[in-house]
């Protein structure tokens, strides 16, 4: 299939996307509503005070859709007394039944919810992994199958006036969808398409629709090509959107930022979910932020004059990387061609605080080994701070090799020319500057200065600064030694985001090939706030969101005072984003009342034993509902199989079934061994 043009009124700007308006009990999602919060209970269902009491925390917590899962007829019929229960406390808060496997299940709890959720790679359908071709004619009698099973519930919900998810999962596609789509984006979106036409069939348009993946880079794709063919198809139906299996902690909150934060600038979403392997009202305020940030950028868009640059060479239903010419940084690092991303750190204290830099420097390089600091970013605020750089240049250079010195508007070329360079073991010096159009002469002159002295440029403008005349004067020189970025502010006209999309386009007419530094200061944020949760999701929506498009070679988190744990984010940020894998991948569900053990003790035990393990994915799934399927994204997989007993798996593949709880880490590691993944802490 031929990719549609397009999914949003502009990649720069954030222009919502004008839904359908769906009614869930009181209150509405999709047309101008605006963004609601959703979360899921962690109880059994069929222990109806515990629900109820869990329902009534998240409601209190800010939640407004509240969904519980019903595996089974007698779960379903469980909903009836949660929701009785509910209003009479006074909570009007929809309900969500979450249905994957039997149709008897959804057909009870329609009588009693909201909304009904239908997963359609599990409903009435076939995962077994089984390798098939598929006639035309055979497909189509698995569509007229799937219609006289999908058909009673769709009825179901129109008779009682209830409202429908269509909910996608990158781990539960059917064998149909995989045989002829593969394990893909294209999958996911022509799974929920199927059940879509079918409810369409009978007048029922009351749907929303999610494309859940633990891989923000799929789950992104997905989204986007799901709206393309929607808008192919005359459908406008309203978005979930989600990062599934994110797993706890910062790592979580970070793909989630990344794979929802990106959808919300391109103006799509309309009811989000943060999951987390935590209590679920912890999701609750990191959703908040979300949703309020793309609040205020949608409605900042209301008043601005739409543009967009005349073309946008992303393709953003694929993963390309942004082909780019490698510079070199010193004699062991390189910025661009197939070279991951560096991380360069900026330090807030002043140049002339020397001792308190290289410490900060140590520890970090000594806490984080493999992944410490490539680049310090040292602001130069006067000609004079030039001399007091000499002096910590000699005590960085043992621990430190690259050094990028941001250089004020105070500073010009004759400073430059008149300071005494270190010149023993010169290491990998970066100049960086904001400037602008005006400025075009004088930037082509501090590039050849810093070619002749064997240093890099870096210059941090935006795309209309380029078009303005830098473009012009810095292609006479050619493109080697010189970087781009934009830190100093996005245009005013733009998003952060668009910015930096708008200056790689702007980067191919003029210096093509050039690397994209992704700065995250306070001048690009959104909405800069003073805490250290915040400053996570803004830097994992900028760095994160431009990872996910091919763009990024090098990204710096400026926002966060502490070098160490800048330098924790921005290796969590590149990670989310599957740019640069630096630890072990967890993928882990957020826990529901299908859930066999206790994911959040469970979850703390792997990780503790095996987060060493640098480039190993291990999922942690307390079900069987997505597990299989999200093996396909981790190289090891520890699924609830029945009560405490454990699925280990290799891939999709399960290898030992119904181990005992209490010998499962053990075995799982002894899995890992096997394979000649496993290094003993020590060694690392």
């Amino acid at each position: 299939m031929t990719a549609p043009a397009t999914y949003c009124a502009s990649r720069f700007q954030s222009q919502r996307r004008l839904s359908r308006e769906v009614s869930i009990g009181a209150i509405a999602i999709g047309g101008n509503q605006p963004l609601r919060i959703q979360s899921m209970t962690t109880t059994s269902t069929q222990d109806v005070a515990a629900t109820v009491k869990q329902s009534l925390a998240l409601a209190e917590a800010g939640c407004e859709i509240v969904r519980i899962t019903a595996p089974n007829k007698k779960a379903a019929e469980a909903l009836g007394p949660i929701a009785r229960e509910l209003r009479a406390a006074g909570c009007e808060v929809p309900l969500v039944a979450d249905i994957h496997f039997l149709p008897s299940a959804a057909m009870e709890a329609a009588k009693h919810v909201e909304k009904v959720r239908i997963n359609p790679g599990n409903y009435a359908d076939k995962k077994k992994f089984a390798v098939q071709e598929y006639s035309e004619d055979d497909y189509a009698a698995e569509l007229e199958r799937l219609h006289e099973a999908f058909s009673p519930i769709v009825l179901r919900c129109k008779e009682y006036g209830r409202a429908m998810r269509i909910g996608t999962n990158h781990g539960s596609l059917s064998d149909r969808i995989m045989n002829r789509y593969g394990d893909t984006p294209l999958g996911m979106v022509e799974s929920a398409l199927e059940f879509i036409r079918i409810a369409e069939s009978h007048g029922f348009q009351d749907i929303c629709l999610s494309m859940k993946a633990s891989n923000p880079k799929v789950m992104v794709e997905a989204y986007r090509l799901a709206v393309a063919r929607m808008d192919q198809e005359k459908m406008n139906y309203p978005l979930h959107l989600g990062v599934t299996e994110a797993g706890d902690g910062e790592d979580a909150r970070a793909k989630s930022a990344i794979g929802i934060g990106s959808l919300l600038y391109d103006g799509l979403g309309d009811t989000i979910r943060v999951s987390l392997t935590e209590d679920p009202v912890y999701e609750i305020p990191v959703a908040r932020e979300l949703a309020d940030k793309a609040m205020q950028l949608w409605a900042k868009d209301l008043h601005t004059e739409t543009v967009s640059p005349a073309q946008d060479a992303i393709n953003p239903y694929e993963f390309t990387r942004r082909p780019t010419k490698a510079i070199t940084l010193n004699k062991d690092c390189r910025m661009g061609g197939d070279a991951a991303p560096v991380v360069i750190i900026k330090t807030q204290h002043a140049i002339t605080e020397t001792q308190a830099i290289i410490e900060s420097v140590c520890r970090t390089q000594m806490s984080q080994k493999d992944s410490g600091i490539e680049g310090l970013l040292i602001k130069i605020e006067r000609p004079e701070s030039l001399a007091a750089f000499a002096k910590l240049y000699q005590g960085l250079e043992s621990v430190l090799t690259t050094c990028f010195l941001e250089l004020s508007d105070v500073i010009d070329l004759c400073d430059l020319e008149a300071f005494e360079w270190p010149t023993r073991n010169l290491c990998g010096i970066t100049l960086v500057q904001t400037l602008h159009a005006e400025d075009a002469f004088y930037a082509a002159q501090l590039h050849l200065f810093c070619r002749k002295h064997g240093f890099n440029f870096a210059l941090d403008c935006n795309a209309e600064d380029l078009e303005d005349g830098l473009g012009e004067r810095l292609k006479a020189n050619g493109p080697e030694a010189l970087l781009l970025s934009c830190g100093a502010g996005w245009n005013a006209r733009l998003h952060p985001l668009g910015s930096y999309r708008a200056l790689a386009e702007a980067a191919e007419k003029y210096l093509p090939q050039v690397p994209l530094w992704i700065r995250n200061t306070a001048a690009n944020t959104l909405s800069p706030k003073d805490y250290f949760s915040d400053r996570l999701l803004e830097s994992s929506i900028l760095s994160g969101s431009l990872l996910c498009d091919g763009l990024g070679d090098a990204i710096s988190i400026e926002t966060e005072p502490l070098i160490e744990k800048a330098n924790v984010l921005a290796y969590t940020i590149l990670q989310g984003a599957r740019a640069r894998i630096s630890k072990t991948e967890f993928v882990a569900c957020p826990s529901c009342g299908r859930t066999l053990f206790d994911l959040q003790e469970v979850t703390q035990s792997i990780r503790a034993r095996t987060h060493h393990l640098k480039g190993v994915t291990i999922a942690i799934m307390g079900c069987i509902v997505n597990g299989p399927g999200e093996m396909a994204d981790a190289d090891f997989g520890y699924v609830g199989g029945a009560p405490d007993k454990i699925n280990l798996y290799v891939g999709r593949a399960c290898v030992e079934y119904n181990v005992p709880a209490s010998d499962a880490l053990d075995r799982l590691i002894e899995l890992i061994k096997s394979h000649g993944k496993w290094v003993e802490p020590d060694a690392v």
